[in-house]
């Protein structure tokens, strides 16, 4: 059955106010990403890193979704168990815009977790000031629910095995992603159909790979793909025509 996997980065994000990390005054002008995104920095400085986080928490309380995160929720709702929804995002964009079962490979920031059980809970908007106990072994190991540099990132094991599976009749659509985590084109070529959408190309990205490519918002961008998605979903497969 033809079905679609969403790919997304920050990109599709920063029009809803979200900080990004790479572009030019984003978080890496204001940190030493090393400093607050990394295993090492946790165990040196547990509670500068905790509040790095919480700033970002709360910073999330009153973003919104944009057209981009809208329009896969939309899609999903048209095309119930076809649309799978991935995202290197730790923002809660997605489920603000009614997103379901998005697969969130860097963890979220609306969550905690222990570090003696692994229970994970959803925590809001709230800090985490480190005298929280797990809710469910009661143990005094709260952490951020987020991925850091030099940890595992459990869900990538669910990311390889929806690539493999774009070889069976897939669409691949990835937003607002710059290539250097992971291995987009690569990606690509796993599909029938693939789309390609940044604000501008990419020096990691070879857009060749990919059978449409646009250089837009996000939000802009939106109902053209969502176009293409719904023609390919309904068997019409013309994504050339807005090549």
């Amino acid at each position: 059955m033809k079905h679609i996997v969403f790919l997304s980065g920050a990109g599709i994000s920063a029009e809803s106010g979200i900080s990004t990390f790479r572009d030019a005054g984003g978080l890496w002008d204001t940190y030493n990403v090393m400093d607050v995104c990394s295993a090492e920095a946790f165990m040196r400085n547990r509670q500068f890193v905790l509040e790095f986080y919480n700033k970002r928490r709360r910073e999330l309380a009153d973003k919104k979704p944009n057209a981009a995160h809208c329009m896969i929720a939309e899609l999903q709702r048209e095309f119930p168990g076809r649309v799978l929804n991935i995202t290197q995002n730790i923002d809660d964009l997605f489920e603000k815009a009614g997103c379901q079962g998005t697969i969130h490979l860097h963890g979220e920031l609306t969550k905690a977790r222990c570090e003696v059980c692994g229970y994970v809970w959803d925590i809001g908007y709230t800090d985490i000031v480190g005298t929280e106990h797990c809710p469910f072994c009661k143990a005094a190991r709260v952490r951020h629910h987020v991925v850091m540099f030099n940890e595992q990132a459990p869900e990538y094991v669910r990311l390889y095995e929806a690539m493999e599976g774009l070889a069976d009749e897939g669409m691949l659509v990835v937003i607002g992603t710059s290539g250097l985590v992971l291995p987009v084109e690569e990606f690509a070529r796993c599909a029938p159909y693939s789309i390609l959408n940044n604000l501008e190309p990419q020096d990691a990205i070879d857009d060749r790979a990919f059978s449409v490519h646009m250089y837009e918002k996000a939000s802009e961008a939106a109902p053209k793909i969502a176009l293409l998605v719904r023609r390919f979903l309904n068997g019409e497969d013309k994504s050339e025509e807005l090549s």
